[in-house]
């Protein structure tokens, strides 16, 4: 353990980074509260999506890395804002236009479309939750309506009344001209009506903590800021929540950056250390556009998960998150391959390597054997060539190429000839576009056709790349890869593909050489 720690400390992966920022808040005392406190947080207005996901992974990496760094204990708290008001009607549930007299109430008071719930918002965070335990995740749940109604969230709403004009020049700054006039971090609930106000204060009373406001009809009225029934703006919310629960580290989105400053100085003025913050670019679709759950742009969780494992998932949430990343269909199989090769490497390195390595951040101590012996880059083109209908139809060949191969010895394989077919079906089958070859190309692929017919040595990888690899220099093809792109273009309908004699020696010669005299009669192009 003293190895692996000494390591740690000097590790440049990003999770151990953040790690040693967090252990750095506790270098002269352990933390008074006897843990060290993982904070994220989920707008229960719509479902969880694949944002969530990555927040709470990301946030589990830093957790663990700083379990190996540090003997304090941990927790990681995952907070709904369900005391929120309902802003508008969600257009994807049943019987919508039931919630329209609810707008404004908190999600919490408002029906559940669904009828399976006490409300909407307990529906969501029902959902939220199975999400979070579908991928094994060690997590808290907080509702902020029973952080606000239970009394645990009174002193620092007390506090908040007692600094109340420091807070609010904070936050006056933050905010235009006509929105200063009306502006209060306290959003009273009405109390006939339920609804959530944004109507100025009249006054703020320190003494007996309550606050004055006039309601939309011009009724005055007096509450008190704590017992669930005031609740505050945004902005100051993640601050006082931060001070309440003694939050130790929390990250978010781009979007946020220019708030956290103003959540910090909250929690500060609320007498609290402002917690570690990490701020992650954002993902974008193929076109460059920020991805939103409310436009449905981009690739949603399930749909990942239709055509590639949550390892894989993890393992693209892992790289860079401070670098916007596009994130679409394309990505899947280069995802797959890259987090094969990391365990395939894993086994070998050092303790220094294997903390730099994504799969330990992913697995932590226990790293995966990977059992995928043809990488989903071939499966795809076996899938293509072999026009294969389900992973069965992939086997036949596996089998030929690894006789000791099964589904049993080998399930990441098995898994991954189903993803490739669903894969090659949805979206490389669509796109194919063979072409047929020019003069020079043809009499490459002849005289490729008449060695590999005369070939009668092992059928290996290396020894079939050799083969192709010389028929192309000797036929002037520079650069090399241009003979390659040329035989993905006739034989496969991509402009690329997997290492050519790899694939050979998968599909079969006799099989490859069909394959080429089919290209070179048009019968593919056609």
């Amino acid at each position: 353990m003293t190895d692996l720690r000494d390591a740690a400390m000097t590790s440049k992966a990003w999770p151990f980074e953040e790690a040693r920022r967090v252990l750095k808040r506790y270098e002269k005392a352990p933390p008074e509260k006897g843990y060290v406190l993982f904070e994220t947080g989920y707008g229960p207005s719509g479902l969880p999506h694949i944002g969530t996901f990555g927040e709470v992974l990301r946030t589990t990496m830093v957790r663990r890395a700083f379990e190996v760094l540090s003997d304090i204990p941990t927790k990681l708290i995952c907070f709904s804002d369900d005391l929120d008001g309902m802003r508008k009607v969600p257009g994807n549930v049943p019987n919508s236009e039931s919630l329209t007299p609810h707008l404004q109430r908190p999600l919490t008071a408002v029906p559940d479309p669904f009828g399976t719930h006490e409300s909407f918002g307990h529906h969501n965070n029902a959902m939220l939750r199975r999400f979070l335990d579908t991928f094994g995740f060690e997590y808290e749940f907080y509702s902020a309506t029973d952080f606000y109604k239970s009394g645990r969230f009174d002193e620092i709403l007390k506090r908040a009344v007692e600094r109340y004009d420091d807070i609010m020049k904070v936050m006056l700054k933050s905010l235009r001209e006509e929105r200063q006039q009306t502006y209060s971090i306290f959003l009273p609930i009405h109390p006939e009506t339920g609804r959530v106000l944004y109507v100025p204060m009249k006054s703020v009373n320190a003494e007996d903590h309550t606050i004055t406001f006039d309601d939309e009809d011009g009724r005055e009225w007096t509450l008190p800021v704590t017992g669930g029934n005031v609740k505050l703006q945004w902005k100051p919310d993640f601050g006082a929540r931060w001070a309440a629960l003694g939050v130790d580290f929390e990250m978010f989105g781009k979007d946020h950056s220019t708030n956290a400053p103003i959540y910090s100085r909250i929690c500060e003025i609320l007498g609290t250390k402002a917690p570690e913050t990490y701020t992650y670019e954002l993902f974008l679709d193929e076109g460059g556009q920020k991805i939103s759950k409310t436009s449905g742009n981009g690739i949603s969780i399930d749909e990942w998960l239709s055509y590639a494992s949550t390892e894989s998932l993890s393992y693209f949430m892992y790289g860079k998150p401070k670098t916007a990343k596009r994130m679409h269909f394309d990505v899947i199989p280069k995802a797959v391959d890259e987090y094969h090769q990391q365990l395939r490497a894993y086994a070998d390195q050092d303790t220094a390597k294997r903390l730099a390595n994504p799969v330990y951040h992913i697995h932590g101590h226990n790293v995966p054997t990977s059992t995928l012996i043809v990488s989903f880059a071939m499966l795809l083109n076996l899938a293509s060539v072999a026009s294969a209908e389900d992973k069965e139809g992939l086997w036949g060949f596996i089998r030929r190429y690894a006789p000791d191969a099964s589904p049993e010895t080998h399930p990441d394989l098995d898994q991954a000839a189903g993803f490739a077919v669903r894969y090659y079906n949805d979206f490389v089958k669509p796109t194919r576009q063979f072409r047929l070859p020019d003069e020079k190309e043809r009499a490459a692929m002849e005289d490729l056709v008449s060695r590999l017919k005369a070939y009668d040595g092992p059928v290996e990888d290396e020894a079939i790349q050799t083969i192709v690899f010389a028929v192309g220099k000797e036929h002037g093809f520079e650069p090399l890869r241009d003979w390659f792109k040329a035989l993905y273009e006739v034989c496969l309908g991509a402009s690329q593909g997997p290492r050519f004699g790899g694939f050979i020696a998968l599909y079969g010669i006799d099989e490859t050489v069909q394959l080429i005299e089919d290209g070179l009669a048009g019968k593919l192009a056609g």
